[in-house]
């Protein structure tokens, strides 16, 4: 369970990453970028100070539950886009963009916090740069001669650079979700050419691998410790909301989105 719960979160990070649009983030960079880096970084200093002097809290606790608090769900909202067809719309792909740059900072700030600085992490940080450059150019040409076969051998491939750099991560403790992210940003081109390869991996990821990722995310939630801290977890859960909505909400407006658009995004 620990193993497909795991590769069921990079896999859906993975395929959120391939359906950034390189033109729509030219288009509109700033907005995507501005509501991003806010959106991580309004949650995060609110409850890191509510948890440090409100609740009182040690400093690694209280960095621990800013940067728990900080993130978004790109599991639920890349479904969610699927399931509705808004990751086709152009509003669709601002918001994937805008998700991935707030999960993005919550994975650098976990690998910041919790890494080891040593040669692993540099080996990492190499072979995942080396990757990245070498995916582009070599991807494409592999599906073109390897494609459309019972056997997935697209499927095969990327589940092997995924799981490779994925397990590197974990050896330097970085996260595994990080490559992921980039892979999938590296690969958009090879998955536009051939859109029935990002639809079967979905098949895979949707009916598969995601209800083991949301089990295990279930069993590591204690029925008794909710209850016992009840309010605790209302009271975090109100800052998150209030300061990610307070803090993007005048972006939205500024960048002249539609009053609906503005309410949708940061919520």
């Amino acid at each position: 369970m620990n193993f497909l719960a795991g590769f069921g979160a990079i896999l859906l990070t993975f395929l959120a990453g391939t359906e950034i649009d390189k033109t729509v983030i030219k288009k509109h960079f700033w907005s995507s970028m501005s509501i991003g880096v806010v959106g991580f970084l309004a949650p995060y200093v609110a409850v890191l100070f509510y948890a440090r002097y409100g609740v009182g809290w040690t400093w690694q606790q209280a960095q621990i539950a800013g940067i728990s608090l900080s993130t978004t769900s790109v599991a639920v909202v890349y479904a969610v886009m699927i399931e509705t067809g808004f990751n086709k719309t152009e509003l669709g792909k601002i918001i994937l963009a805008a998700c991935f740059i707030n999960d993005l900072g919550t994975v650098l700030a976990l690998g910041v916090v919790f890494a080891n600085f040593d040669y692993w992490l540099a080996l990492f940080g190499a072979v995942t740069a080396a990757a990245l450059w070498l995916l582009p150019r070599f991807a494409p040409w592999f599906f073109g001669k390897v494609g459309h076969r019972v056997s997935e051998p697209e499927t095969k491939f990327t589940s092997l650079v995924l799981l490779g750099l994925g397990g590197m991560a974990t050896i330097a403790g970085s996260e595994a979700v990080l490559p992921a992210y980039l892979v999938g940003m590296a690969l958009p081109p090879a998955f536009l050419a051939d859109p029935e390869l990002p639809h079967r991996m979905r098949i895979i990821a949707f009916s598969i691998l995601t209800p083991f990722y949301f089990l295990k995310a279930g069993s590591l939630v204690d029925f008794h410790a909710v209850a016992s801290a009840a309010g605790l977890i209302i009271i975090f859960l109100g800052v998150k909301m209030a300061t990610k909505f307070i803090g993007i909400l005048p972006l939205t407006r500024a960048f002249r989105f539609e009053a609906r658009e503005a309410c949708t995004r940061p919520c």
